[in-house]
C-alpha cells in the first residue's frame, strides 16, 4: 500500500464511550490536515464502536477508520492492528482520553523531520475536584513531570506511554508492540526500551505536553492502579533482566512505613484503606492527607513489584 499521508494517529480504547467525543472534537481541529484516525475498539462493552462508525464521527474526522475487535484482546494486540492498518509516515499512538492542542499532530511530525526517532509527550493531568487531587494528585503530577524533564537522554525511554510517536522506519525496524503483555500497563514501556536498543533515539519534547482526563481521581483507584502497574513490571523484567529498570527501596524510616504497608497490600485491602483515607482527608491538614495518600500508593505499588499474583482483576 502506498503512503499518501503523513501521520496516523492509532488509538485504541475500551470502554471508552464517554471520553471518546472529547478526542475526536480535538483530532477535528487539527492544523495538520494531512492525518488519519484509526479508532480500534478491544471489544466493545459500551457502543463505542457504533458511535465511532457514526456520521457524527465521519463528518468530523473524513478519514477515520474502526477496527472492532469481537472481544478483548489487549491493549498489544489492538495497538499492532492500528499500526499495521495505517498508512501514513510518522504513527502516532494516543489514549483515548487525551485532549489533544490543535497542533499535536503536526508537532509529532515535526518531531521525525531530523530523522527517525521515538518522540514523547507528557501528560497533563486533568483532574475533577476531589479531596485527593488537591491535597496529592496535582502536586504529584507536577512533580512527575520535574523528574521527566530532568531525565538523562538514555533513559527517556521510560515514559513511553499514550502519546508518543514513530516514523515507519522504526516500525518496521522493531517490530509489533509485545502481545506477552496482558496486565496493566508496561507494554508501553518494554516498546520504548526497544526502540532505544535499536539504536534510535528516544526523546521527551516539553511541547507536546497533552491534556489527560485522568481516570485515577481517588486514593482507592490510584492505588489500586499502582498495585497493577508494579504487578505488570514483572514481565519486563523476565523479557529484559532487572539490569534494564532497576528497583531500589531506601532503609529511612518512610522507605520502612512503605514496605510495612506492602506486607499486607492487596486489592481488598487497598479498598478498605484507601477509601477511609478518601472519606479522612478533607478533616486533616493538608500535609498529613498528602502523606497518607503518598503512602497508600507507594506501598501499593511496591507490593505489586514484590508479589505480582495479588493483582487479581483487570482494567
Amino acid at each position: 500500500m502506498s503512503l499518501n499521508l503523513s501521520a496516523s494517529v492509532i488509538v485504541p480504547t475500551r470502554g471508552g464511550i464517554k471520553r471518546l467525543p472529547r478526542l475526536v472534537e480535538a483530532l477535528s481541529n487539527q492544523s495538520l490536515e494531512d492525518f488519519e484516525t484509526i479508532f480500534v475498539v478491544d471489544g466493545d462493552t459500551d457502543g463505542s464502536a457504533v458511535y465511532l462508525t457514526s456520521r457524527e464521527v465521519a463528518d468530523r474526522l473524513p478519514r477515520s477508520k474502526v477496527i472492532n475487535f469481537s472481544q478483548n484482546r489487549g491493549r498489544s494486540e489492538a495497538l499492532n492492528a492500528g499500526h499495521e492498518a495505517s498508512i501514513g509516515e510518522v504513527l502516532i499512538r494516543c489514549d483515548d482520553d487525551l485532549e489533544p492542542s490543535v497542533d499535536y499532530v503536526q508537532t509529532h511530525v515535526n518531531g521525525q523531520a531530523r530523522g527517525p526517532s521515538g518522540v514523547i509527550g507528557l501528560y497533563k493531568n486533568v483532574f475533577p475536584d476531589t479531596p485527593y487531587s488537591r491535597v496529592y494528585g496535582a502536586d504529584a503530577d507536577r512533580r512527575f513531570t520535574e523528574s521527566a524533564l530532568a531525565t538523562p537522554a538514555n533513559m527517556q525511554w521510560r515514559y513511553w506511554a499514550g502519546n508518543v510517536s514513530i516514523s515507519r522506519e522504526i516500525w518496521r525496524s522493531v517490530g509489533t508492540y509485545d502481545v506477552r503483555y496482558r496486565k496493566y500497563g508496561w507494554e508501553d514501556v518494554d516498546y520504548g526500551y526497544r526502540v532505544f536498543k535499536a539504536g534510535f533515539p528516544v526523546e521527551i519534547v516539553p511541547e507536546l505536553t497533552t491534556a489527560h482526563h485522568v481516570a485515577a481521581v481517588t486514593t482507592k483507584i490510584r492505588g489500586l492502579r499502582a498495585l497493577h502497574s508494579g504487578a505488570a513490571r514483572e514481565k519486563f523484567v523476565e523479557l529484559h533482566g532487572t539490569h534494564a529498570l532497576p528497583h531500589s527501596q531506601g532503609t529511612g524510616m518512610w522507605d520502612r512505613a512503605v514496605a510495612g504497608l506492602s506486607a499486607v497490600s492487596n486489592e481488598k485491602s487497598i479498598e478498605i484503606i484507601g477509601g477511609a483515607v478518601d472519606s479522612a482527608i478533607s478533616s486533616l491538614p493538608e500535609p498529613v492527607g498528602r502523606k497518607l495518600v503518598a503512602l497508600v500508593v507507594e506501598s501499593a505499588g511496591l507490593a505489586g513489584v514484590r508479589h505480582p499474583s495479588r493483582a487479581k482483576s483487570s482494567f
